[in-house]
């Protein structure tokens, strides 16, 4: 597990000092204060100078898993939590996970590879205030920041309505084929059928591998069909996938 990096060197301005904020900024303007995590350090060093360097921002942790920047989170309470989709093991949905079951004040925008980005769908549906893609510019990464801290959910929008529309299809087909499971047996069926290894959709839920196989049993008798590979085959005939 890679540990928390130290906090950097503060490139911000004082709240106090009125005479050296940018148009738009007050000296109450209050300081964005962010956790960044990514596993590669390429986008995660990317972020950290952007962020370093944009006046009224403070970068407390730089994090390349989610266990630390969950650990992040909850230990230095920031503003916004900037993530990659892309982290290991569906890092970002568990973390969003936990920061809503915690009900921790964290912001979270999420940064996207592509519009359809299964992760970039499960953040959505699990509250996250923004979202942006790695093409756009530095510029709209920090302007999606400043307006998900004004409390303005916020995403591009050639990041976020196609993958809204796929989103919405697929929890219509999801509710009508599936109108006997209940609520937690849908969420497992959303994990399974992405190919999310029981131990993992276990974490995500917060359940025990034994439940989670009771869910599964349960989920295959109501769809009628044949184990795992049954699921995700009937997945894909009715485009849930």
């Amino acid at each position: 597990m890679s540990a928390v990096a130290r906090p950097p060197e503060l490139h911000c301005q004082d709240p106090a000092a009125g005479d050296r904020h940018p148009a738009g900024q007050t000296a109450s303007s209050e300081l964005i204060t962010l956790v960044l995590a990514a596993h590669h350090p390429l986008i995660l060093n990317g972020l950290r100078h952007l962020f370093e360097h944009e006046e009224g921002c403070a970068v407390l942790a730089a994090c390349t898993d989610a266990a630390t920047a969950l650990e992040a989170v909850r230990s230095r309470r920031p503003a916004i939590l900037l993530i990659d989709a892309e982290l290991p093991a569906s890092g970002a949905v568990m973390v969003l996970g936990e920061i809503r079951r915690a009900q921790l004040p964290t912001q979270v925008v999420v940064l996207a590879a592509a519009p359809d980005d299964h992760q970039a769908l499960d953040a959505l549906r699990l509250g996250a205030q923004g979202v942006v893609l790695k093409e756009m510019s530095p510029e709209a990464v920090i302007r999606c920041v400043r307006r998900v801290h004004a409390r303005e959910p916020w995403a591009e929008r050639t990041a976020v309505e196609p993958a809204l529309t796929k989103l919405l299809g697929q929890e219509m087909a999801l509710r009508q084929l599936g109108r006997g499971l209940t609520r937690r047996e849908t969420e497992v069926v959303r994990l399974a059928i992405r190919g999310v290894p029981t131990k993992e959709i276990a974490a995500l839920l917060s359940v025990r591998q034994g439940t989670v196989k009771v869910h599964l049993h349960n989920i295959y008798d109501k769809l009628q069909v044949d184990g795992r590979l049954g699921l995700i085959l009937f997945a894909r005939r009715y485009g849930l996938v």
